[in-house]
């Protein structure tokens, strides 16, 4: 066994950011990081766009942002919270800067701030197209510096540790021994990030399989709202499944149009807003244009732009769309939605505690209040810093009382068992993904969804019983959770019966 004061799990900006400030604050206190790939993979370091947040004071302010905010949400945000986290935010960009992260500039020296879908003003701060993976590279410096922050990649958390509805820690299998520990802990933070292996056709890394939702929901934690999915609408198509390049959404804030493939430039038809539309919108549209069509995609026009502007703002597209064939000063490119995230997931207080005591979460895999129906664009990684912050102040408080076990703690037996076949698996995930995409996609309705929950029920008792007989390994939690996870979303769609922002359900099974 192993014995730490917090136990982290997940190593993206809501994690790491936690992890400095409660490690500075106690310095001979035991903060240990786990995360299941290596210690910079993460959501965070696929996030092009930026990070919303009120800088100029002059054009924009927080009520514009809050109400911008409030509106994508469609009725369903928690109007104190999306307060709470917008007015935060210069205070945790500060930060950022001081912790070495480097945002772009105009000529000015001012901030160069960008808009996307959804956005009254520019405010999305950004270092080119790689925001991200500009902050990841920023914060983990500062996490390796310090001498009480211990990160164990290519470790995967399997179940927490619960007893009386009080979180004590988590089993962890390490990737390479392929040893099971168990890890006990005063505190644990749950931010694993999205849910997005779950459909194939996603903008998430490869790690992003729900595992802290379905571990959470496997400890009877409050899940919530799982039926409110981001659609990015704008991911660069190819035939194949799996993680889709993205297109960001600042794109279409710097000029790109969408166009079908005869030419028309369908947005205008549906809003008045045009591409700059929020996301479910513009997401729902395309779905509806393609099903009219029968085209596999539509596509981004960016040849009526600035060739120098756009490949000073964009590098990172230009270079992966000119790798692929794609030249944007003559070609259109091809696109379509792709699952991006996740607006419910783990019920959490402004204080980021779940229902079980000791167990926190924070980040994309936590269901604040702040997005409701619909996230609005870049408001993700702003999200994140601030509820790690107010994590952080909850638990600075020293004269905190925290709940220790009643019992011990017994450590982990393991037993020898043959392996799964690793095809069988493999077949299993696409098979749950072509599912998911068919019945429970950007619209969906209540025959298919019951079709499919009847399907999952299936998969999951099938997967319990291999579990009894068979050694356990990263390739089969992943895919029991993808399960569980799917269920809730199923569940869950299937019990709303108003569309709000990103949730459409056809009344009749007819598109």
């Amino acid at each position: 066994m192993v014995v730490t004061n917090y136990l982290i799990i997940g190593s993206g900006v809501a994690g790491l950011t936690f992890a400095i400030k409660i490690a500075d604050r106690f310095p001979d206190k035991k903060v240990t990081i786990v995360t299941k790939a290596n210690a910079d993979e993460s959501n965070t370091k696929y996030a092009q766009g930026g990070i919303a947040i009120v800088t100029d004071k002059d054009e924009d302010s927080y009520q514009k942002h809050i109400e911008d905010t409030l509106i994508c949400g469609d009725g369903l945000c928690d109007e104190a919270v999306v307060k709470m986290v917008i007015t935060e935010g210069p205070k945790r960009l500060k930060e950022l800067i001081e912790w070495g992260a480097k945002f772009d500039k105009n000529a000015e020296g001012n901030l160069d701030l960008g808009k996307e879908g959804g956005h009254s003003e520019n405010r999305v701060v950004h270092h080119k197209d790689q925001t991200g993976s500009e902050i990841e590279r920023a914060i983990l410096m500062q996490v390796y510096q310090k001498e009480n922050i211990t990160v164990l990649d290519h470790h995967f958390a399997i179940d927490l540790i619960t007893e009386n509805n009080c979180c004590f820690g988590a089993l962890v299998l390490d990737e390479k021994t392929k040893k099971t520990t168990t890890y006990q802990s005063e505190i644990t933070l749950l931010a694993t990030g999205g849910i997005g292996h779950l459909y194939g056709h996603t903008t998430n890394p490869i790690i992003a399989t729900g595992d802290g939702i379905a571990m959470a929901n496997r400890a009877k934690a409050a899940i919530k709202e799982m039926e409110f999915i981001q659609f990015h609408p704008t991911a660069l198509y190819d035939a194949s499944t799996g993680s889709k390049f993205l297109i960001s959404e600042a794109v279409r804030g710097f000029g790109a149009y969408l166009r079908t493939k005869k030419g028309h430039r369908f947005m205008l038809d549906y809003d008045e807003r045009g591409e700059l539309a929020s996301r479910d919108i513009v997401s729902q549209c395309i779905d509806l244009e393609l099903k009219k069509s029968g085209d596999d995609c539509v596509y981004l026009d960016c040849t009526h732009l600035d060739l120098q502007a756009f490949i000073k703002h964009f590098p990172m597209i230009y270079k992966y769309c000119k790798k692929t064939g794609i030249d944007i000063a003559k070609d259109w490119i091809p696109v379509v939605p792709a699952q991006h995230y996740l607006c419910g997931g783990i019920v959490v207080d402004k204080n980021g505690k779940t229902s079980i005591e000791n167990l926190f979460a924070c980040g994309e895999c936590s269901r604040t209040g702040l997005h409701g129906a619909n996230r609005l664009a870049s408001n993700s990684l702003l999200e994140a810093l601030v509820y790690s912050n107010t994590i952080y102040e909850y638990l600075a408080d020293d004269t905190l009382k925290i709940s220790k076990p009643k019992n011990n703690i017994t450590d982990w037996k393991s037993v020898e068992k043959p392996e799964i076949n690793s095809e069988y698996l493999t077949e299993m995930k696409s098979k749950l993904q072509l599912l998911m995409r068919q019945n429970a996609g950007i619209v969906r309705n209540d025959s298919d969804l019951l079709k499919a929950k009847k399907q999952l029920l299936l998969w999951q008792t099938e997967m319990e019983e291999l579990e009894k007989t068979h050694s356990i390994s990263v390739a089969f939690y992943e895919l029991l959770n993808m399960i569980a996870i799917a269920l809730l979303i199923v569940q869950q769609s299937l019990d709303r019966q108003e569309n709000r922002g990103g949730f459409v359900k056809l009344q009749s099974d007819k598109v």
